[in-house]
């Protein structure tokens, strides 16, 4: 065993054990055990639950985010402030500085890619578990929680004819040409929803402080750099990893809508428009635009003045 399936073993039971547990509901509710739709909604129910666990990171996300926005003018005034400096003494000086500064926000550069990070093993994990599938169903060997029954069936699986551990490039065995149609339908699925995700999120939940910072600009790249790569990678991917990572950015699309909806960035176009929202419902809304507290558009209540009692006079003696 290498260093990598090393890494990897304990997350290959995990995966393993939890598709394991939905297919053994599914069957209880009545399902084919073969059936390639059980083994899909296996892998769905892997998506959901290793998505729920990952809410606290996501949130933990979404305040670095923020965090990341809320620095960008001080982190201008740094970078001019050093501007042509590039001497190692300003360097190991501007480093310190801007380290403070993401200390200050309470964030960091690689917080808004946790959620994808954790991802990662699983994601791998699965990859072996459905590429291995066919070599194991041959052997009659089990993969991590998946008997040797449960492996066969997995491998004679499929959904409109095309086995779940088939990929475009490599095939698979059953319709090749159903094999061709759905990889492709997948991966377009696969690319196109991480896509709509990032550019939802520049477009409706950024400041436009954030979206003219030099840290926009690597977002930008990235918007088309990540689905490109994972376009390519698909074709090596098995149907049944296509499935899960369509399924997991699905879910990443939908929670971002909820989020840009219900909790945007101040000054973001989306705050903005939420801010309309609640103000045709009779709501204070400046401050999801950003401003201050003092400028708010609440009412102050005014402390009613106290009325002073008359003083009594002393009267003249007669």
């Amino acid at each position: 065993m290498g260093f990598f399936d090393t890494i990897l073993f304990p997350f290959k039971w995990v995966v393993s054990w939890i598709m394991w547990i939905f297919h053994e509901g599914f069957v209880f509710l009545g399902m084919d055990a073969a059936s390639g739709w059980t083994w899909t909604l296996s892998i769905i129910g892997l998506v959901i639950v290793i998505r729920a666990a990952l809410i606290p990171v996501f949130v933990k996300q979404i305040k670095a985010q923020r965090g990341m926005q809320s620095l960008q003018p001080d982190l201008k005034k740094l970078q001019q402030k050093y501007k042509g400096k590039t001497d190692q003494l300003s360097r190991q000086a501007m480093t310190q500085e801007q380290m403070a500064l993401y200390k200050k926000h309470g964030t960091n550069p690689f917080a808004a890619c946790l959620p994808m990070l954790i991802q990662m093993p699983f994601f791998f994990a699965l990859f072996q578990v459905l590429s291995g599938v066919a070599k194991a169903s041959d052997e009659g060997i089990h993969i991590g929680a998946l008997s040797a029954d449960a492996i066969a069936q997995f491998d004679a699986a499929t959904i409109f004819g095309a086995p779940l551990s088939a990929s475009l490039l490599h095939g698979g065995g059953g319709n090749q040409v159903a094999v061709v149609i759905l990889s492709i339908i997948m991966i377009i699925a696969m690319t196109a929803s991480q896509f709509i995700t990032q550019k939802q999120i520049m477009s409706k939940n950024m400041s436009e402080e954030a979206l003219a910072s030099p840290f926009m600009r690597q977002q930008k790249m990235m918007l088309y750099i990540l689905p490109l790569v994972f376009g390519i990678g698909g074709i090596n991917f098995p149907i049944g990893v296509l499935i899960y990572w369509t399924t997991t950015n699905l879910w990443t699309m939908g929670q971002q809508f909820f989020v840009i909806r219900r909790m945007p960035t101040p000054g973001s176009p989306a705050a903005k428009a939420l801010a309309e929202r609640r103000a045709k419902k009779g709501l204070p809304m400046a401050a999801l635009l950003g401003e201050k507290k003092s400028e708010a558009v609440e009412p102050v209540p005014v402390a009613k003045a106290q009325r002073q009692q008359p003083q009594r006079k002393n009267r003249k003696k007669r």
